[in-house]
């Protein structure tokens, strides 16, 4: 690479400007409908803060447990059994064996900006899209879906920010009372990691990266996307284990993986892919 092309990296990286570069995706076919509008729920505006525990009107199976209820924390996770108000993240598995999903577990802070919306469903029209979905990824088993949960975390800001970069991203979560799966969007990621773990407040980089994946709770079963902890987990708009960027997909009664995971480009490589 060239000088000025070095430092035009890293000025699309500190900017947030990279986003920019990806391929051109349409929002509403990655995101489900979520808002104010769909009448969701928020967290509080509460630095480490969760949602109340949501009881479920219908069991969701994750790792082979029947789970009835639920907490949306703002630091990125759905999490069953109890809150999750830990603002650095640990690699999986967990040795203190709490079950969770993270779309993206890093140090959010939505009193600085941003909202994290959540509901439980049973629109016609959503689990319509969602069985549609489900039955393109996962071809070999019958499903179609009775039922919904959706948390959105919108335009999030990171602790100690001094900049308006956001993070939007989403967790479904979906079942036929049996079989259950769950679905990963991530539509614009221009941080990892808020000041308290030793990110650049000017950036929202460095220090420990925000965390994707599963823990199942029994020390033992998890899965990280790839790029999860390291500069990497930026670009995770990018890629997919269904040929959709910036979508995941699994299912986690019986935990599978389908797909051939692509990884996310680490941040040396960029160069490589645009300039």
């Amino acid at each position: 690479m060239t000088s000025a092309a070095i430092f035009l990296l890293v000025f699309l990286l500190e900017s947030g400007a990279v986003r920019s570069l990806q391929p051109e995706r349409d929002r509403a076919s990655l995101l489900y409908p979520y808002g104010s509008d769909e009448g969701d729920r928020k967290t509080p505006k509460l630095d480490d803060g969760t949602s109340p525990k949501v009881s479920l009107s219908v069991p969701f199976t994750f790792y082979g447990k029947k789970h009835r209820s639920l907490y949306v924390n703002n630091n990125g996770v759905v999490s069953f059994d109890a809150r999750v108000a830990q603002y650095t993240p640990d690699p999986f598995p967990l040795a203190d064996g709490r079950p969770f999903v993270a779309p993206y577990w890093a140090d959010v802070d939505n009193v600085l900006g941003g909202e994290v919306f959540y509901r439980e469903t049973t629109q016609e029209a959503l689990l319509e899209r969602v069985t549609e979905n489900i039955n393109r990824y996962f071809p070999t088993v019958p499903f179609a879906a009775a039922w919904a949960f959706v948390a959105t975390w919108d335009h999030v800001a990171y602790y100690g920010s001094n900049t308006n970069k956001g993070n939007t991203f989403q967790a479904l979560l979906t079942s036929n009372g049996e079989t259950s799966f769950i679905v990963l969007n991530y539509w614009d990621i221009q941080w990892t990691t808020g000041a308290a773990s030793d990110g650049d407040p000017d950036t929202g980089l460095g220090g420990t990266p925000a965390h994707a994946g599963f823990n199942s709770g029994d020390e033992t079963n998890f899965y990280n996307i790839p790029g999860s902890q390291s500069d990497a987990i930026i670009n995770i708009t990018m890629t997919s284990n269904v040929n959709v960027p910036g979508r995941w997909v699994f299912q986690v009664d019986d935990f599978k993986v389908t797909g051939v995971p692509t990884e996310a480009p680490k941040v040396a490589d960029i160069s490589n892919c645009w300039l």
